[in-house]
């Protein structure tokens, strides 16, 4: 435990990382997976191939690979941003395809006559999207949105591979000077299952007081 104590510093720093680059990459990628998720059923053919060429370019390239990219490729096309900022970007873009299907779902299990009605009263295909459906398809979808928060913050480790000095990143550092992997390794084990297990809470407290009983 003296090990943890003394390397608290640097133990924090990792933490506070890893909890900047969920809370700002979720975000991201509810902000981009709504407008992916608006390509996807809207009725402009174009506008739904884009929004289904994203989800599966993302979702089936590995996440890694696309860090490594984002991190060492766009400064090949004259797009530069600082380490961190280029994470954010990476994560955000890829998780954004995930809760984009995630809402989906949530679309999909709103009644038609939902659409019929504000149809009827006069309401655009993007005022009905935005003022009946999605917040519908949002309360349906809360646990999932929950699911794949957890899978992002587990997903901010392999911000590490591009040198992102987060949770697992800094657990390693300390690792190398105190060769205490058990302890060290476990300790960052149970800050992620802690995380975790904030992140499940508030999401079952949204869950009572938004979720759609049928």
């Amino acid at each position: 435990m003296d090990v943890l104590l003394d390397n608290s510093g640097a133990f924090a720093e990792g933490v506070v990382t890893t909890v900047e680059l969920t809370a700002l990459s979720f975000v991201g990628a509810l902000a981009i997976a709504l407008v992916v998720v608006t390509f996807r059923v809207s009725p402009v053919k174009p506008l739904r191939l884009f929004g289904t060429a994203y989800v599966e370019i993302f979702q089936n390239v590995p996440l890694l690979l696309w860090i490594l990219f984002f991190v060492f490729g766009l400064p090949k096309l004259g797009i530069q941003f600082e380490l961190f900022t280029t994470a954010v970007l990476a994560v955000s873009m890829y998780s954004a395809a995930y809760y984009a299907e995630a809402l989906r779902t949530g679309i999909n299990t709103v009644a038609t006559g939902q659409a019929e009605a504000a149809r009827a009263l006069g309401l655009g295909f993007g005022q009905s999207l935005r003022w009946v459906i999605l917040p519908q398809a949002l309360r349906s979808v809360v646990q999932p949105l929950g699911n794949l928060t957890v899978m992002l913050l587990m997903n901010t480790a392999l911000a590490a591979g591009a040198g992102l000095v987060e949770l697992s990143t800094a657990a390693n550092r300390i690792n190398l000077v105190e060769a205490e992997p058990i302890l060290i390794f476990s300790g960052a084990a149970v800050v992620y299952a802690l995380l975790a297990l904030v992140i499940t809470a508030i999401t079952r407290l949204l869950e009572r007081k938004l979720v759609i009983h049928r």
